[in-house]
């Protein structure tokens, strides 16, 4: 009997082998029937039918041979279609259910064939159950290869999953440049994911303000898209082109509800926000819409597209995308904030500093403000120049510790503390004292946030008339000084090529050498209190250069501190020589002692002395006698004559009078009078007292107390110059 079933079946494979076209037909469409859905990839149907025709070929080849079907490997093709579904994402359990119905489908065709080719009852059931054990034992075989065949490949999927995301984390948000953020997330997307990336973000959020829920139609700009293969159509938003998605349009929905979309296209429905029609036909398979969505706030949107891959994105694909796009949206938003607060430091920092030259002309400056190029932020490094009485200047360079806002307030804080002391006309170390009370004060009022407010800086005061430039510094660097040039150097820093050593030549000029300057002591930086400063002063030749600077000019990488003061010394020398004006030494220098991004804020002031013309400035002793006040009236009046000021003889002399009387019967000698004629007419008054007269309303009766009020009345601006010994009572008066 178990020969005769043997050769029964194998007699029925043999007949209907020559005929399976016709059974895998009648497979393929119930496999149609039963799964429609799978069928929408041509591809994978092409394959499928590919395999069943294959399996059936397979096992009547085996029946008909009498071969073990437990022998049988599954045939490539089986393979094959196993590898296709799961890089397509069809679930395991359709491809299952595949052979499950395939299966069914056979044994009911193979029953109804032996029904047909014997009348043997007995033969026809043996045979049917031989048919039934071979068809589950061949199914079985066939699944487990099938399912470890998908299993290997989703398996690839997961650790290539697993590395992009490792990727993402390491390749995006190396910058905290919003558009090269965007850059990278499109970057990652199309190595290897998406044939097609492209990053939109809202236009408000770019341009640095405060990030709100999207509007009905907002406008975005198109910030990066990258495609991963040749050939691929482009999006039809160029880089950089602003644009706004239609209401009704899925891109419009993501943004509104902040929910991802996953998105299947046909080739005939491509919507027009997505791309134009595609001459060469890869089709659009599906599409992600991905929200930048980060702390609590939507930035944009992110669109990934598959059109040539044949795998659609599925809900893997969803949830890998949607772990890169939330990373991407957190540096990004890191990105618009750190932009926002270094924009608004930026903007604060430079409102604090001098807006326009002072007009002054003890002085001829130029002064730079250069931010960071690194992440730290914005510093509080500033600088000014503030005319004082006698045509004197005061040059003020100075750097707070930290970074951002709070350092730029700061800053902005002891910059009018100082120009309020400068007002006061104390010395540069009495002025570093009060100056540091104020950032104690400062530190005591906010002692509740991290850190303690610390200072440096560095004041400097010159007279045009004496040539002396008194300093103090506060843990400030001391300025660089470069001699005047020889007379009739061309101005301007021209680039000049190496030339031969020249001849020596006799009775060249020489340029002056400045004369042995007191080193500067170096205090301690503003906030520490109870150390004192100290003032020392050069006198300086008319026409040298003095650069004041914030040790951002200084630091390096490439050079040690020795180095770069000797490289910055060797160039403001060069541009002295060459009669460089104020503005081209500072280009100079920053061009020289600074690489493209500066790790540190510089603050740079260039100044070149003035001297004032010695028949400008006169002096009178007088004696602590109420008689001479006489006679320094006479010589006003011909100081005056002499200068071709007679229009200001009267006011002059009733100010020289009330001041001179007023040195007289309230301070102690010496006493001198000193006429200066510069830009305003300036009458000083200096006597050995340092106690400071006050202005005071006289009543009716009073005999004095009006003098100090008929000088406030005819001068400009008046007031009292303290001194080691003694005071300076001053007044200037406007030129007519």
């Amino acid at each position: 009997m178990e020969k005769d079933v043997s050769a029964f079946l194998g007699r029925l494979a043999h007949e209907r082998g020559t005929r399976s076209d016709q059974w895998v037909a009648l497979v393929m469409e119930r496999l149609r029937e039963e799964l429609p859905g799978l069928w929408q990839h041509e591809d994978l149907a092409r394959r499928a039918l590919e395999e069943t025709a294959a399996h059936v070929a397979a096992f009547l080849d085996a029946l008909e041979h009498g071969r073990d079907v437990t022998e049988v490997q599954a045939p490539p093709a089986a393979l094959e279609v196993a590898r296709r579904f799961a890089e397509a994402g069809v679930p395991l359990s359709t491809l299952l259910r595949a052979y499950r119905i395939g299966h069914v489908n056979m044994l009911r065709l193979l029953q109804e064939e032996v029904t047909r080719l014997t009348d043997d009852q007995q033969l026809a059931n043996t045979a049917t159950i031989r048919l039934i054990e071979t068809g589950f034992a061949y199914v079985d075989l066939n699944s487990e290869q099938v399912v470890a065949t998908y299993q290997e490949v989703r398996d690839r999927q997961v650790q290539r999953r697993l590395m992009i995301t490792s990727e993402a984390s390491r390749r995006i948000g190396t910058t905290l440049d919003t558009t090269r953020t965007a850059e990278e997330l499109a970057e990652v997307g199309a190595d290897g994911f998406a044939d097609l990336v492209t990053v939109d973000l809202l236009v408000h959020v770019l341009q640095g303000g405060e990030a709100h829920p999207p509007t009905e139609a907002p406008v975005l700009r198109r910030v990066a898209q990258r495609s991963a293969l040749d050939g691929c159509p482009d999006s039809p938003v160029a880089t950089g082109q602003e644009h706004a998605y239609a209401p009704e349009s899925a891109p419009a929905e993501a943004l509104a509800t902040g929910l991802p979309q996953l998105l299947r296209v046909s080739d005939s429905d491509v919507p027009r926000w997505l791309a134009p029609p595609d001459p060469l036909r890869f089709g659009f398979h599906s599409v992600l819409l991905l929200p930048l969505y980060a702390r609590g706030t939507t930035l944009g949107l992110a669109q990934f597209v598959r059109h040539r891959t044949p795998a659609p994105f599925d809900d893997d694909d969803l949830l890998l995308a949607q772990e890169i796009a939330g990373r991407a949206a957190v540096y990004l938003d890191n990105a618009r904030r750190y932009t926002h607060e270094r924009t608004t430091a930026l903007a604060l920092q430079h409102s604090l500093l001098p807006q326009r030259p002072v007009e002054q002309s003890a002085v001829e400056t130029a002064a730079h403000y250069l931010p960071s190029g690194s992440r730290a932020g914005v510093g509080g490094d500033w600088y000014d120049v503030i005319p004082l009485s006698g045509g004197r200047v005061a040059l003020v360079v100075g750097d707070v510790v930290g970074r951002g806002l709070h350092a730029a307030a700061t800053m902005g804080r002891l910059r009018t503390a100082v120009r309020a002391f400068a007002d006061i006309d104390l010395m540069p170390d009495e002025l570093l004292t009060h100056l540091d009370d104020v950032v104690i004060r400062l530190q005591r009022e906010e002692a509740h946030e991290d850190g303690e407010i610390s200072a440096t800086c560095l004041y400097a005061v010159y007279d045009p008339a004496t040539r002396l430039c008194s300093l103090a510094s506060a843990g400030h660097v001391p300025p660089a000084v470069a001699p005047p040039a020889a007379g009739g150097a061309p101005a301007g820093l021209p680039e000049l090529p190496e030339l031969p050593e020249p001849p020596e030549l006799p009775n060249l000029p020489e340029p002056p050498e400045l004369p042995d300057l007191p080193e500067l002591p170096i205090g301690p930086p503003l906030g520490l209190g109870g150390l004192p400063f100290e003032t020392v002063r050069w006198e300086l030749p008319e026409g040298s250069l003095l650069a004041l600077y914030t040790d951002g000019l200084i630091q390096s990488r490439t050079r040690d501190l020795d180095a770069s003061l000797t490289l910055l010394s060797d160039t403001l020398a060069q541009a002295s020589r060459a009669s460089a004006s104020p503005d081209e030494v500072c280009e100079r220098l920053l061009a020289t002692m600074l690489p493209a991004r500066p790790a540190d804020d510089v603050a740079l002031l260039v100044a070149r002395t003035r001297a004032l013309d010695p028949g400008h400035v006169a002096t009178l002793d007088l004696p602590s006698d109420p008689a001479a006040v006489s006679g320094a009236r006479r010589f006003c009046a011909d100081t005056l004559g002499a200068w071709g000021l007679d229009e200001l003889s009267f006011t002059t002399e009733l100010i020289v009078s009330e001041l001179v009387t007023n040195a007289i019967r309230y301070g102690k000698p010496p006493i001198l009078l000193r006429l200066v004629l510069d830009s305003s007419l300036t009458c000083e008054v200096f006597d050995g007292s340092s106690t400071a007269p006050h202005m005071r309303r006289a009543r009716t009766f009073d005999e004095g107390g009006r003098g100090l009020l008929l000088v406030a009345q005819f001068a400009a601006r008046w007031g009292t110059r303290p001194g080691r010994e003694g005071k300076t009572i001053w007044a200037e008066q406007p030129l007519p």
